[in-house]
């Protein structure tokens, strides 16, 4: 069981919020974590290089110089891959690098991220992040005060707050997304959550929901 403090915008600690890592995973699994960043790192890929080969190339197909007597080494057209500006040998061709694992595999590997972020210490809980318009100067202010503002940062709301994000979008190495759409890559890319208590307590029950289900 972990406990973890809760501060409010200005940084002041209002209460303590008890939360167990065992509850999103009763443990983690490396080779399940490794499995998933990799499929989300290449399904971000976008798979459109390409290179051309010898017979793509600009250029005449003819013979640079005669077989014999020139002391040289037998060479064919300036297409060769082997001289500049010739054509790829192994020639690149755009490709799909896209890749899928199991549904509950993707979501165990969310849950298990969050665990280890609160076993490590790298989550900051805040009481609520409360926007009437879009504020950069304050959004920026409020990670500065609860001393969020030195490494990446990814902040879990509740629910999606336009106002919220648009005020965290412009500041350098922090993202914003709702408990309902995190992710373990983005997770584990973060140097610390900073997550609402709300969002905390949706991320807890839809844990809680996930460990019903597999028990009965």
């Amino acid at each position: 069981m972990a406990t973890l403090n809760v501060f409010d915008s200005d940084g002041k600690k209002v209460g303590t919020y008890d939360v167990d890592p065992a509850d999103f995973a009763p443990r983690i699994s490396q080779r399940l974590l490794h499995d998933v960043v990799v499929m989300y790192q290449a399904n971000r890929r976008q798979g459109s290089a390409r290179t051309k080969n010898r017979g793509e190339v600009r250029g005449t197909t003819r013979k640079m110089y005669r077989q014999k007597g020139t002391g040289n080494a037998r060479a064919g057209s300036r297409r060769s891959g082997v001289r500049r500006g010739g054509g790829h040998i192994f020639a690149v061709r755009p490709r799909d690098f896209r890749s899928a694992m199991p549904r509950k595999a993707v979501k165990l590997a969310t849950r298990m991220a969050i665990a280890a972020k609160i076993r490590d210490e790298q989550v900051v809980l805040v009481d609520a992040l409360t926007f009437h318009e879009p504020k950069t100067q304050r959004m920026a202010g409020i990670l500065k005060a609860l001393s969020c503002d030195a490494q990446r940062l990814l902040v879990a709301t509740a629910e999606h707050d336009p106002n919220v994000y648009k005020s965290a979008r412009n500041l350098p190495s922090v993202s914003v997304a709702p408990a309902c759409d995190l992710n373990a890559l983005d997770v584990l890319t973060a140097g610390r959550l900073l997550v609402t208590r709300q969002a905390m307590d949706a991320l807890k029950a839809r844990a809680n929901g996930t460990t019903r289900r597999k028990e009965s």
